[in-house]
């Protein structure tokens, strides 16, 4: 019973819709909070389809009842502006067409998908590279100098040292993370660790996104255009060596690094200690 009303801080008007007014939506980790009007608000896609069911159970909830939808949680922000007016907007340099095209196309809104052709690309051309978030369509014989270097940066194996430099700009990356693990007393109990919650991204946009790709978390910064630097960016891994390897296959080397450690006891009753620590690492693509 918990679950009947997950969301909802209001009671649905009408006994046809088993559905509150107010819904919370987990959209690939990003919470939304939305009215039930909005998501039904154009016949026949995918979102109408689910929230016009009788059926609420056979949706798929978090663990805090929400329902749940299994996308990208950042784009999914342009999708339901959309629903809410019928009007694409989109920020200047929006680098993320080609893949705001796809989920417009499973959320099943051919409008949307007409209005994210070509000629909108067009007046983006500074987003106009699909090597900052859609590595796949990568395109071999394009004509900037981005798309050589995300090329070159995809592809280090299939390209020459020599080569490879020619397409690829210098820079500086910085990444870096937070850790703590439990040690007993005197070293006599094992230590346990904690997995490393996430690890942050500082450094040119343009860089991090032809690093990283598809891996690269941009929910806390969205907007950043290409040649500005941000530090809010994370990866969506957690593992230090995944990321090393990334920076190594598109020519970066480490240069420095850095780390700063507190430590506290962790129960008063006992000597076990907690230590906590944030550690960063700076590489350089000549």
């Amino acid at each position: 019973m918990a679950l009947a009303e997950p969301a909802g801080c209001a009671k649905g008007g009408e006994e046809s819709s088993p559905f509150p007014d107010i819904i919370e939506l987990n959209v690939g980790g990003q919470v939304y909070i939305t009215r039930h009007p909005t998501l039904v608000s154009v016949p026949g896609s995918l979102l109408w389809e689910m929230f016009t069911q009788k059926n609420v159970r056979s949706l798929a909830r978090d663990s805090k009842g929400r329902f749940f939808v299994d996308r990208d949680g950042f784009l999914f922000r342009y999708i339901l502006d959309y629903m809410r007016d019928r009007q694409l907007v989109l920020p200047e340099h929006f680098p993320e067409r080609g893949r705001l095209q796809r989920e417009a196309e499973y959320f099943m809104l051919p409008e949307l998908v007409k209005l994210l052709a070509p000629k909108l690309s067009k007046q983006n051309s500074l987003g106009d590279d699909p090597c900052q978030s859609d590595p796949e369509e990568l395109s071999p014989g394009a004509d900037t100098a981005r798309s050589l270097s995300s090329a070159a940066a995809a592809l280090p194996s299939a390209v020459s040292g020599a080569g490879a430099a020619e397409g690829r700009r210098a820079g500086f990356i910085t990444i870096g993370y937070r850790g703590s693990y439990t040690l007993g007393r005197d070293s006599q109990t094992d230590a346990k660790f904690r997995r490393v919650a996430r690890i942050m991204v500082c450094g040119k946009t343009s860089l991090a996104k032809e690093v990283f790709g598809d891996t690269l978390n941009e929910s806390r910064d969205p907007d950043r255009p290409p040649e500005r630097y941000t530090s809010r960016y994370y990866l969506k891994f957690t593992f230090l060596e995944q990321a090393f390897d990334k920076l190594a296959d598109a020519g970066f080397h480490m240069v420095a690094c850095n780390s700063t450690g507190t430590c506290a006891f962790a129960h008063e009753q006992t000597d076990d200690r907690i230590w906590t620590s944030y550690t960063e690492y700076v590489f350089y693509r000549e």
